[in-house]
């Protein structure tokens, strides 16, 4: 072979790869590194776990096929583009690759992690481009929706689905549809959509048009849009009204449900615009004429009606006559009673009642009503039925300071002064003696026809135990007493009868120097009776000290004592003050007459004891007798 290519010319190349030849190829190394080059540059390069751009080749009910250039193409099952029902072959989508090949040599591509990927980014650019972008309504949540909007889960509340409100939030649930993203929390990546942004621009602007055309007192045709407890929203075909509830029917309309009901067509004239707030009020009852026109033209002031109460106030119940037609009893015009109260007292709604009128005026549309005037006016006879003197049961209504209201019947009250309820116990507060609601008996001592007033009494149906008392507790009486209560000023003090007598702190002390304490018993001296003012002022301290000075008149010389009489006054009628100040005289003048007396004595020793020093006796005794009369002086002094 060899001495074959060196005769024929032919030299073997140094570099041919004779084990590619023997299996059938005559591409040279650098030939097929070349190709495997070309090859290559055909096809993407590609990474693991990274987002790329791929188009849709072809697609079933379960998968579609994506080509992003590379070797292979993957597949992204559909349940991924659920949000885009639109997909369609050679739409370009983003997809994540997951791994290059699997165990079959398959490409692995997720586009739900794709959008995932990117989906923050996405929406915070929607948020600041003002953009339009599409979500997939996934189900129903507490307040609104759950929206897929780039894989993420966004809000779309019941309020910003549309201009309109919803009341079936189901039928959206599974649809596509347009949002802007209106609010992103970065820091709990919350985002918040809307749909009803999208149509509120051209909305705004029909209502501009529209209002632009509306005049007051024009008829449109609306639908009822809502219904709310303080009227009815009607769209007017871009824009909305609302007729007020008492708008909507001449008569008293509790539930506007009872006019209207949803989704109803209805004529309605309009009674004022705002071209600023963009606010249009509605009428329905105006559409027909006014009850009151149709109002009975004989109708006249103290004629008798028969309504129904439709409406209870404080002040008055709301009568209604005919439909529409309404007039007013005031509280003050249900009884002849002067002490008003409250009109539920008398009415309640529902009530069908006969009254009179007693104002009229239809211009104003106004009529006032009363039914006290149904009966006769019980103060016109009030002379008769309830003279001065006479006894009677009452009902006690209500308290003040000063006194107690009763009832006697129905428009005849009368008040109970607090000092004509007992005659023996100091009433602080008229609740101490009875209660409201108890009965109690009277008697009338007084009539004031014309301001209606009258004065009654309770004591009066007993005798003044007073008379008696004046007898029994007479000044300088002793009586037998038990402390009840201390006060500032004093004690109250119980005597025998149930009659209280009050004492001051110093005539309550008592012999051992000590103050008299609550409830103790003991002996009191009156020193000042008053039938008037129903007071008897009483001293224990006296009981002891008057004993006291006795027993020191007693000792008194007669000329002391006649000096004494002498000087005192005679005293008819004493009060507290006077019985002090004769005590203070009394004593003073005791003092006197026994320092008379002792100075009378020293003299005398004095005269004695000099005598005998001139007389030439021992001047010891004479000293003695001097030392002794210096000391009686002293004590005279």
């Amino acid at each position: 072979m060899e001495e074959f290519k060196e005769k024929n010319g032919v030299v073997p190349a140094s570099d041919f790869d004779w084990d590619a030849f023997e299996k059938g190829s005559v591409v040279s190394a650098e030939e097929k590194a070349e190709l495997t080059k070309m090859y290559d540059d055909t096809l993407n390069t590609v990474k693991d776990k990274e987002v790329v751009e791929g188009t849709i080749i072809s697609m079933n009910k379960r998968e579609a096929v994506v080509n992003i250039g590379f070797k292979s193409d993957g597949i992204v099952s559909m349940s991924e583009f659920r949000y885009n029902p639109d997909l369609k072959v050679g739409d370009k989508v983003e997809v994540y690759i997951e791994s290059q090949e699997d165990k079959k040599g398959q490409l692995i591509l997720s586009h739900k992690q794709a959008r995932a990927t990117r989906s923050w980014d996405r929406v915070n650019e929607a948020l600041d481009n003002d953009e339009i972008i599409k979500g997939y309504v996934k189900c129903r949540t507490k307040g609104g929706m759950i929206v897929d909007v780039f894989g993420i889960e966004a809000f779309l509340p019941g309020s910003q689905i549309d201009v309109k409100p919803i009341r079936d939030y189901d039928v959206f649930v599974g649809k596509t549809m347009e949002f802007k993203v209106v609010k992103i929390n970065h820091e709990f990546r919350n985002v918040v959509v809307s749909h009803k942004a999208l149509i509120e621009a051209e909305l705004e602007q029909q209502k501009k048009e529209i209002i632009s055309k509306l005049e007051k007192g024009q008829i449109l045709e609306g639908i009822v849009k809502n219904i709310c407890s303080y009227g009815v929203f009607i769209d007017l075909g871009g824009v909305d009204g609302l007729i007020h509830i008492t708008d909507l029917s001449w008569e008293r309309v509790v539930n506007p449900e009872e006019i209207v009901h949803l989704d109803e067509k209805i004529n309605v004239v309009i009674l004022d615009f705002d071209n600023e707030k963009k606010r249009i009020a509605l009428g329905l009852k105006q559409l027909t004429p006014h009850p009151w026109d149709a109002l009975d033209a004989n109708l006249q002031v103290g004629d008798k009606v028969n309504g129904k109460v439709v409406v209870m106030t404080d002040y008055g119940a709301f009568i209604e006559i005919a439909p529409g037609v309404e007039g007013l009893i005031h509280v003050s015009e249900m009884s002849w009673n002067q002490h008003l109260r409250s009109a539920q007292d008398f009415l309640k709604v529902g009530d069908d009642v006969e009254a009179v009128i007693l104002t009229l005026d239809r211009d104003e549309r106004k009529m006032s009503l009363g039914i006290k005037q149904l009966k006769e006016d019980p103060w016109l006879t009030i002379d008769e039925k309830y003279a001065v003197g006479s006894k009677h049961q009452a009902k006690v209504r209500n308290f003040t300071n000063f006194g107690v209201f009763v009832e006697i019947e129905e428009g005849i009250d009368g008040l109970i002064h607090i000092s004509d309820l007992s005659w023996t116990s100091k009433i602080k507060h008229p609740s101490e003696f009875t209660h409201v609601g108890a009965e109690i008996e009277v008697v009338v001592l007084e009539i004031d026809k014309e301001n209606r007033r009258l004065s009654l009494g309770h004591k009066q149906l007993e005798e003044n135990p007073w008379d008696v008392f004046e007898t029994i507790f007479t000044v300088g009486s002793m009586h037998e007493g038990v402390i009840t209560e201390m006060v500032d000023k004093g004690a109250v003090v119980e005597l025998p009868y149930g009659v209280k007598g009050f004492s001051t702190p110093k005539h309550l002390v008592k012999e051992d120097g000590n103050q008299a304490k609550q409830e103790e018993k003991l002996q009191f001296k009156v020193i000042e009776f008053n039938k008037d003012a129903k007071r008897i002022i009483v001293s224990h301290s006296r009981v002891f000290e008057d004993a006291q000075k006795a027993a020191v008149v007693e000792e008194t010389p007669k000329k002391a004592r006649k000096s004494k009489k002498e000087a005192e006054p005679v005293i008819e009628k004493t009060t507290l003050g006077d019985l002090d100040i004769l005590s203070e005289l009394k004593d003073k003048m005791v003092a006197d007459a026994k320092n008379a007396l002792e100075e009378k004595e020293a003299k005398k020793a004095t005269k004695k004891a000099k005598k005998e020093v001139e007389e030439g006796a021992e001047e010891k005794p004479a000293k003695k007798a001097t030392k002794k009369a210096a000391k009686k002086d002293e004590a005279a002094e």
